[in-house]
Order: structure tokens, then C-alpha cells, then sequence
């Protein structure tokens, strides 16, 4: 099955993913971007190798997963062929204590017998270094450590520690309680603490979720992407990672295997926006706040386009020998040479995000005429490199031209900078950037725009197209009536569109011709025709787009047009934003619908 069909659990600190045999075949500590100790997915064969935390149950008939409602908690129901039941309970704990918010790096796995006589082996095997080294264990009365040269696990349980240590079986007669963490000491009953970690993690979830602002239609759907996007926030920076793997492929033995375990930012505008109209202030200024920080300590007012979660600039690629890959399919990656490359839409990127923080009152730190003056060097690097050439948004890496996209957006960093001015009362820099503003527009009609095909293109003086043009209204550079906005969008339909997904673009590239669309791409399409008013044929291939997700309402990078199988990073942060914004658009209103 080409499904990516695992759970995510986490707590804005860690995350894991969960296979639907209650198995933790992801999770990197002690962060998101760490050294993946459950590496499992990306090896072929499981039960040879380090990288699994496994609750085999014998006799295996068939397993159910489901979330709790409205929370991060992960249940896995799984039946064995003697009518034996038993349930496991997954979740990382978050709550408040003591006056601020707790998420340690920790993982809590309970097991309860439903039915029958029910036989488990627990396996937990952690890996360090990629998956190369294995490490040493000692332990105690109830507890095993797992000792790593960066990094000691503890695991605290009321399960025997020889049944673990052997991976003997047993039988399951009464509730079962592990805590994998730091090396620390539980003083407490391992069972009443993780029972009440439990009610308290339940209650966060169920409570941030009653404060969200949710369209009528599509709530559960709209809820668990929301969900997700909060498990993508690193609560110690505020940044939000693309995804929480690396290297799985975008299409079957492609080779297009990237580390997506950092932060883009080109995707804030879109995450901002999906935060806002959720209601999820906090986390779209800590976000804000991330995102102001690298500009800040811009050198020369120089971005990169992704950065480390704490917001340092390095992350040397480098290929890991000892992960064969998710499903053989290697390379496994680990860094992203992008953060090396010239992608120019960055600046606007960064205006467009801290915009708000000069609109948004419900905001604790608004925007001021400082930070205005901090951007406005961004603005002037936009303004000096919207006409030269650069990787682009799809971040090609052995060619460079003059992308549309990015012009559009050094061009929306004048723009909005002009906007922030008046704000500001700033009359001579609302005029200074107005102008260049309307300069630069001029050029990009001009020389994006292809009249042999009555369409903008995907470069300047080029013929191709690519589904960044679907922005053009989202980003206030074309008006929703702009016969060029609505003949662009039907290019984009007869030339990038395979079935029912729009592709990012169809030409060849460094791994040959694309075989899988990117999902977000998609979403791009069903706004832009909400915005031109087709918005019955919006509204059917959005319900197109839910019915891919995964059974637990998950979505990756890419999806394949034929088989409609998940693939690349997972979950991915940008298709779960994607979902969000397109569900606000299209819902009917409460008025409406009650």
C-alpha cells in the first residue's frame, strides 16, 4: 500500500510516528531536527535491526487506529485470532504545571488487555548516529538506560525489565505503563504518573482546541491539520518545521530524497495565514517572533532560505550510509544543501509574515517603526535582486534563472513595506517604496508574461509555467478580475494539471520529469478558482484532496495521479496549511449553514 498510514504524536518539544501495529518507527531526539533514535521507516526489514520501539501482539489478526477526539493521542486497537484484544495509548506530554507550559522529551505508552488472553513482546530497540551505533545498556529493578555518546534514554515501566531486556512474550492481565525520557529518576508510581499525564495531556489538547475559530464544514478534518500544524511548532524558538522526516522520496526510486526537518521560510506567510484564521495567536507570534529573529541578525540583510529550528544557518547534506531507506529507497539525507542556494522570493517571504505584526492588535508585541526600519533593509535586497537569477521556489540545483515567482515576491516586499509606511504615518518611505513597488511591477508584466500564450510564465522570457502562478491574486499582484490572472490559471489547468492534481511543473529537471504532484500545489489551484467564482468545481476537488488524506487525516508531500498513494515527507506541514486556508474559503458560513 503506498499510504504513508502512520499516527503523529508529539508535544511541540518531540514528535513520533506511529505504525498502525502500534509500532514507534520514527522519532528524533532531543528535538525534531536530532538524531532519529526510532529509525525504523527508513529500513527495509524492522526486526533485524535497531531503531523500533514494537508491541507485538502474537497471532495478529487485524489493528484499528484512531485519535482521541480533539487531541494528539494516539490509540492503537489490535486483535489477535484467539479473540484477545489489547489497546496502546501513545502520546507525549503537554500541559501546564507550575505556572508555564511542560513538554519534556518523553514518550508515554500504556497497554490495556480488552478481551481474551492477549500475548505482547515489547521491542526497544533505540539506534544513535543515523542508525550505525547501538547503545550500551545497564539497568535497574525498574528501569533500563540506554546509553549513546550524545544521549542516555531512560525507560521507566511496572512491565518486567527481563521480559523487555530478552523480548520474551507474556501475557497481558493487567495495565502496562512505559516512559522513555531523559535520565532522570520517576519517584512516583510509573502507572499513576503516566495515568496522569494522560488526563492532563487530554485536557490541553481538548481545551486549545475549544478556543480555535473553525469553518462549519470540514471541522474535523480542519481540527486534526490544526493539530498537526501546532505538533510542527518547536516551542523553545517558534519555528515550524516542514515536516518531521528526511528522506522520504517524492515519488518511488526517484532519488528526490530531502531532509525537510527545518524551517522554510517562504512557507510562513501561508502558516501565518493559517494561524490567524484559526485563531492560534500564540503560536503565530512565537512563529513571528522566530521568523523576526533571522531577520535581525541578517548579515547585510542577506536570507537564506531555510534555517535550523533553533535558527542557526548550517546544515551541511550529507548522505547516511547505514539506512538503506524508506523501503530501500535510498539515499537517507540528513541536512539540506538548499540553505546554500540564492532564493530571492525570502525577503518577501519575511515582509509578508511580519506584516501582521503591524495590523494584528490581538498581538502582545506589535510591530513598531524599528522593526519597519529592520525589514526595510530586506526590502532593499529585494529591490537590488528581483531582476536577477536564482534556484526558485522548486530549488533546482544546476540551473538558475530569472523566476517569476521570486520577482513577484521582492516585488510584494516593496509593496507591503509601502503599506506598513502609511501605517506608520511614515509618508516620504510609503512613497519611496510605493514607487519601487510600482517600478517593479511594470517589469514583471512585461517580461513575465507570454502573449503568444496569454499567460505570466515561470521565468522571464521563458515558456514554461509552474503552479507558483496560481499566486498571483493570493499575493495581491493581480486582482481577482484581471482577465491575465483567469487566462493564467487555465494554462496552469491545461498544461499542469494530470487527473485531478496540479503538478509543480512538468518540464525535466535534475531527476528527469516529475512523476508525483506536490499537494499544496493543488490547494494553490482550488483558491484560485474559489477566487474566480468556480467555486462548486473548488469545493468537489477539495473533497478530492480530503479523500487522499490518510486514515487518521494526515497528508504528506506529494501524491502519486494514478494510484492516489502518499508520498514524500510526512506529515507535511505546508499540505496540512493547504487544507486549512482552502476549508476557511470554501465553508459555508455559520449563518448559512444553521
Amino acid at each position: 500500500m503506498e499510504h504513508l498510514n502512520l499516527g503523529l504524536i508529539g508535544n511541540c518539544s518531540i514528535s513520533a510516528l506511529v505504525d498502525p501495529r502500534a509500532r514507534i518507527v520514527w522519532s528524533c531526539m532531543p528535538r525534531f531536527d536530532g538524531d532519529p533514535v526510532f529509525c525504523a521507516l527508513l529500513r527495509k526489514n524492522t526486526r533485524e535491526h535497531q531503531g523500533v520501539f514494537a508491541i507485538d501482539l502474537q497471532n495478529l489478526a487485524r489493528a484499528e487506529q484512531r485519535y482521541l477526539r480533539n487531541t494528539a493521542i494516539l490509540v492503537t486497537t489490535m486483535y489477535d485470532d484467539h479473540g484477545g484484544i489489547v489497546e496502546v495509548t501513545d502520546f507525549a506530554p503537554r500541559f501546564r504545571y507550575l505556572g508555564r507550559m511542560y513538554y519534556p522529551m518523553t514518550l508515554v505508552r500504556r497497554i490495556r488487555r480488552l478481551a481474551g488472553r492477549p500475548m505482547i513482546t515489547v521491542r526497544l530497540a533505540p539506534a544513535f548516529d543515523y542508525g550505525a551505533g547501538k547503545p550500551t545498556l545497564t539497568f535497574g529493578s525498574h528501569h533500563i538506560r540506554y546509553i549513546a555518546p550524545e544521549l542516555v534514554l531512560r525507560l521507566t515501566t511496572d512491565l518486567s525489565i527481563t521480559a523487555i531486556l530478552e523480548q520474551s512474550p507474556f501475557l497481558v492481565d493487567q495495565d502496562i505503563t512505559l516512559i522513555l525520557g531523559p535520565d532522570e529518576s520517576v519517584p512516583d508510581s510509573v502507572g499513576e504518573l503516566g495515568l496522569r499525564w494522560f488526563g492532563e495531556t487530554r485536557g490541553y489538547w481538548q481545551e486549545w482546541v475549544r478556543f480555535l475559530g473553525i469553518p462549519f464544514e470540514w471541522q474535523q478534518a480542519v481540527i486534526r491539520a490544526a493539530i498537526t500544524l501546532k505538533l510542527s511548532a518547536f516551542d523553545d524558538t517558534g519555528a515550524i518545521v516542514a515536516a518531521m522526516t528526511t528522506s522520504l522520496p517524492e515519488a518511488p526510486d526517484s532519488g528526490r530524497n530531502w531532509d525537510y526537518r527545518y524551517c522554510w521560510l517562504r512557507d510562513s506567510y501561508f502558516a501565518v495565514c493559517a494561524l490567524n484564521r484559526l485563531g492560534a495567536t500564540r503560536s503565530m507570534e512565537r512563529y513571528l517572533h522566530y521568523i523576526i529573529n533571522i531577520a535581525a541578525n541578517a548579515d547585510g540583510g542577506r536570507l537564506q532560505p531555510v534555517y535550523r529550528i533553533s535558527g542557526r544557518p548550517d546544515m551541511n547534506e550529507t548522505v547516511v550510509p547505514a539506512l538503506d531507506g524508506f523501503r530501500g529507497m535510498g539515499p537517507v539525507r540528513t541536512g539540506n544543501a538548499a540553505y546554500r542556494q540564492s532564493q530571492n522570493d525570502v525577503y518577501g517571504s519575511v515582509v509578508l509574515a511580519a506584516t501582521h505584526t503591524f495590523f494584528d492588535h490581538r498581538l502582545d508585541r506589535p510591530g513598531d517603526e524599528a522593526l519597519f526600519t529592520r525589514l526595510e533593509a530586506l526590502g532593499e535586497m529585494a529591490r537590488r535582486v528581483f531582476e536577477q537569477p536564482d534556484a526558485g521556489i522548486w530549488e533546482l540545483r544546476n540551473e538558475v534563472r530569472i523566476h517569476t515567482f521570486s520577482s513577484v515576491m521582492c516585488w510584494v516586499a516593496c509593496d507591503r513595506l509601502a503599506r506598513i509606511a502609511r501605517h506608520l504615518r511614515l509618508d516620504d518611505r510609503a512613497a519611496y517604496w510605493r514607487g519601487h513597488a510600482e517600478a517593479m511591477h511594470a517589469v514583471i508584466c512585461n517580461r513575465a508574461w507570454d502573449k503568444n500564450q496569454n499567460t505570466f510564465v515561470e521565468s522571464f522570457g521563458g515558456r514554461e509555467l509552474d503552479a507558483s502562478l496560481l499566486l498571483l491574486y493570493e499575493l495581491g499582484f493581480l486582482a481577482a478580475d484581471d482577465p491575465r490572472f483567469a487566462s493564467t490559471v487555465n494554462a496552469v489547468e491545461r498544461n499542469l494539471k494530470k487527473g485531478d492534481f496540479i503538478f509543480r511543473y512538468t518540464q525535466k529537471d535534475d531527476f528527469g520529469r516529475p512523476e508525483t504532484a506536490f499537494i499544496i500545489c493543488t490547494f494553490w489551484y482550488i483558491d484560485a478558482l474559489a477566487a474566480l467564482g468556480r467555486r462548486e468545481e473548488a469545493r468537489a476537488l477539495f473533497e478530492t484532496l480530503l479523500a487522499i488524506r490518510n486514515p487518521l487525516g494526515l497528508l504528506s508531500e506529494d501524491v502519486h495521479p494514478a494510484t492516489r498513494g502518499l508520498w514524500g515527507n510526512f506529515p507535511q506541514t505546508y499540505s496540512m496549511v493547504g487544507l486549512i486556508n482552502s476549508a476557511i474559503r470554501l465553508s459555508q458560513s455559520w449563518e448559512e449553514a444553521t
